[in-house]
């Protein structure tokens, strides 16, 4: 054996056991959200047997539904069941709409992602200049102004801010379009590729159609990026500051650096793995956003599917939703982790 397999042995080893252990942490985490789910499903109040057949019916159909819908064996196996329906993408049918929860999930989940990318997008291009322009100007106006948008991001209520939005852009300025993902005479004009229209109508050259789900998307966009906002700058500014206060950053004042690049090339490069946990975070929470959000501007996406099932007692697509949630976080988590070893050597 040569001296280089022997230091390459060990190394392997460990690159191994790191890989099998987030391997291990990434299947406990998903048999965790799928108790929970299924423990939901269990504790709520609805009756999943009167949910299938109606209220109105005789006790022998009540009993012969029970038992189809696997209710008479033990919890234990219930949950095993469960999990092997959900491995194989069988998350049942919904009562609502008729249709596999799954395909549902399928179809609804894009334009949801659709919206929280573009409030992540205008969260992170307002809330990090601001939060990086406010810690630099500590104390002076434009500082107190980034913590009132702050204080006022996370106390106004969205729904009502969502309402106030409406009345004053569409129903009063009409600057923008009403309710909806795009207007009913552009339905089907193009062909879904990856399900976000704005992206879909870009790459096919649609470009009235695109301007079409611009005009509807920006206003929800808006009004979930200044809620992103007020948390994003928030963060970056308490990061700034901390890297404000460090020794290396008097360092290089004494040694005649530039404020600009002491800002952006020294005390900024050093809250980027921070600020990604924040975006992360952000992009996350904006899910749960999202359902008051489409709530109120009738947008088709995860959050009004989600409140018609809770509505109608349909627990089908309440543990869809909800387990499908559970997987976007885990996804970003994920992806997030391994930013971490891009933009920090010393993860790795």
């Amino acid at each position: 054996m040569t001296t280089v397999d022997t230091f390459n042995r060990p190394a392997r080893f460990l690159r191994m056991r790191r890989l099998s252990g987030r391997t291990l942490s990434v299947v406990v985490t998903l048999v965790g959200l799928m108790l929970l789910t299924f423990s939901m499903g269990r504790l709520l109040p609805a009756d999943p047997v009167l949910a299938v057949t109606g209220s109105e019916v005789d006790k022998a159909t009540y009993d012969r539904v029970y038992q189809e819908l696997g209710l008479d064996q033990p919890v234990w196996r219930q949950f095993l069941s469960y999990v092997g329906r959900v491995a194989t993408g069988d998350m049942g049918r919904s009562l609502t709409t008729g249709q596999p929860v799954s395909a549902d999930l399928l179809s609804v989940f894009p334009a949801t992602i659709e919206l929280a990318l573009v409030a992540i997008l205008c969260g992170t291009l307002v809330g990090v200049p601001l939060g990086v322009v406010a810690a630099v100007n500590r104390g002076r106006p434009i500082d107190h102004v980034a913590r009132v948008i702050g204080l006022a991001g996370h106390s106004v209520p969205i729904f009502w801010l969502g309402l106030i939005a409406l009345i004053l852009f569409y129903a009063k300025l009409q600057w923008v379009a009403a309710s909806g993902r795009i207007d009913i005479l552009n339905e089907g004009m193009v062909p879904p590729i990856t399900g976000l229209l704005l992206l879909d109508t870009a790459l096919q050259g649609e470009w009235e159609v695109f301007r079409d789900a611009l005009n509807h998307i920006i206003l929800p966009g808006a009004i979930l990026g200044y809620y992103s906002v007020a948390y994003i700058s928030r963060m970056t500014r308490s990061f700034m500051l901390e890297q404000l206060g460090q020794e290396y950053i008097v360092s290089a004042r004494a040694k005649g650096v530039s404020r600009r690049r002491m800002i952006w090339a020294h005390a900024f490069k050093n809250i980027r793995v921070q600020l990604l946990t924040v975006l992360a975070l952000t992009f996350g929470g904006l899910l749960d956003g999202a359902v008051l959000i489409e709530t109120v501007f009738g947008w088709p996406g995860l959050g009004q599917y989600l409140t018609r099932g809770l509505k109608m007692n349909d627990m089908n697509v309440v543990m869809g939703a909800v387990l499908l949630i559970g997987i976007t976080f885990l996804v970003i988590n994920i992806i997030s982790d391994r930013l971490y070893r891009i933009l920090d050597p010393r993860t790795r």
